[in-house]
């Protein structure tokens, strides 16, 4: 059982305090909170939808009667067509895609799922609220001043809540024999079919999860890119990500941030030195790494102005809640014939949650991961009509949906891989999430 005395009272605490009893609240049916080394962005209500199958979009918007279109070709160009269509010129866009949207762009068959699964979810709020701390300004985007003025009042003055003790998930129950799995990867890779895959292992909630406080405690025990939680389009989240699949700023800066190689982190000072200097001279994980990186590589270099690609950090240390991860970046100027949708499209999956070659990859995945991945190694994503786009991989995420909630991890299967090893590397990643899970007892 974790410590559970009352969390720091530093102004971050405070405000992540302050966004989990909004949550929790009950005050909003739809939300999505999204946070970046402690600012704030929380989109509240719908205004519309656009719903993304393998064959239709599906857009909603107020009371009028849902257009669904037929789609067939490229889901990217799908998508950036049903939010062109939207009766507004300016928009901010929320909400997640699916693991399943790489069999669309990646145009591989799949009876792992129904074809009307949905593969992405963008929602327009009624209104955007972004602050850096409960102490300053909220900067409201859309909304009326009676719902500002509730929002406000609800971040200031948030309800009184108990202070959430954890009930931690046992990971180390090898449910659906990753281990035998893994070794399978490991022949079919001797054999020449694909360099690397990423594997996982989903791992059953067995109680009601309580996201909002499962979601506080855990961004006080981790150090994510990004975080997040939410309640949209069929699925509730809660999720520390440790990387960027793909963001383009409004100078059109594409950006990636491939993370692969893995060891503990937070087994005391001289345990986590001597597994970082493993991580920095293993050969198994430096390959592991710079094959992936030259992989994000050449996709940010297929979308950019030439010679504008570049590797930044090279193999740097990320440490990352309860794991360490050897981590670069990437990025390039966008060209100007694309839109960042495409640059999402050239990236996804991400190749640190796919493998290398991709389609080879993410085909194994298909065959190999025994039950779909849903959100799980998916994004989640913020996208504006000014031309920004920011998609944060999901992982590290406590995931719920028609009453279950689960848990994902996975780990990168190369020729030097052991299975027993990989399936460790899945037990360090999911220890970032699996002491925090708390039970919802109403």
């Amino acid at each position: 059982m974790l410590d559970t005395e009352p969390l720091p009272a530093t102004t971050f605490a405070r405000s992540l305090r302050a966004v989990t009893a909004l949550a929790r609240s009950a005050a909003y049916e739809t939300y999505l909170c999204y946070e970046h080394q402690g600012q704030w962005t929380v989109a509240i209500g719908t205004l519309g939808t656009v719903d993304l199958t393998s064959s239709t979009t599906r857009t909603e918007w107020g009371s009028e009667p849902p257009h669904v279109a037929a789609w067939s070709g490229d889901p990217v160009a799908a998508l950036h067509d049903a939010l062109g269509a939207l009766p507004t010129l300016e928009w901010e866009v929320f909400g997640w895609i699916g693991f399943d949207f790489a069999r669309s762009v990646h145009k591989i068959e799949s009876s792992a799922d129904s074809p009307e699964t949905t593969l992405a979810h963008l929602l327009v709020p009624e209104m955007v609220a972004r602050f850096e701390s409960i102490d300053d300004p909220v900067i409201f985007r859309g909304g009326t001043p009676e719902q500002r003025t509730r929002f406000t009042d609800l971040l200031t003055s948030p309800p009184q809540s108990e202070h959430p003790s954890p009930e931690p998930v046992d990971v180390r129950i090898d449910h659906d024999d990753f281990r035998g799995r893994a070794a399978q990867a490991i022949d079919e890779i001797g054999s020449g079919q694909y360099r690397k895959v990423i594997l996982s292992r989903k791992i059953p909630v067995p109680y009601p999860v309580d996201l909002p406080q499962t979601y506080q405690l855990g961004r006080i025990g981790n150090n994510p890119q990004r975080s997040f939680l939410f309640r949209t389009g069929g699925l509730a989240a809660a999720g520390f990500s440790p990387e960027l699949v793909v963001s383009v700023d409004l100078s059109r800066t594409v950006t990636t941030t491939p993370l692969a190689g893995t060891r503990a982190l937070g087994n005391g000072v001289l345990a986590d030195r001597t597994a970082r200097d493993e991580l920095e001279n293993d050969p198994k994980e430096i390959s592991e790494h710079a094959v992936s990186v030259r992989t994000a590589y050449r996709e940010i270099e297929s979308i950019s102005d030439t010679g504008t690609a570049k590797v930044l950090d090279f193999m740097a240390v990320s440490e990352r809640g309860s794991v360490q991860h050897l981590a670069s970046t990437v990025s390039g100027q966008l060209r100007e014939d694309l839109t960042p949708w495409d640059a999402l499209a050239a990236v996804f999956p991400a190749v640190t949650a796919s493998g290398i070659p991709k389609r080879a990859a993410v085909d194994a995945i298909y065959r190999l991961d025994e039950q779909p991945r849903g959100l799980y190694s998916g994004a989640i994503i913020t996208a504006s009509s000014e031309g920004s786009l920011e998609a944060a991989l999901a992982l590290r995420t406590v995931v719920e949906q028609d009453g279950n909630a689960w848990l994902r991890a996975g780990a990168g299967i190369v020729e030097q891989s052991t299975p027993d090893r990989e399936f460790e590397e899945t037990c360090e990643k999911l220890s970032s999430v699996a002491p925090y899970v708390v039970r919802r007892n109403r």
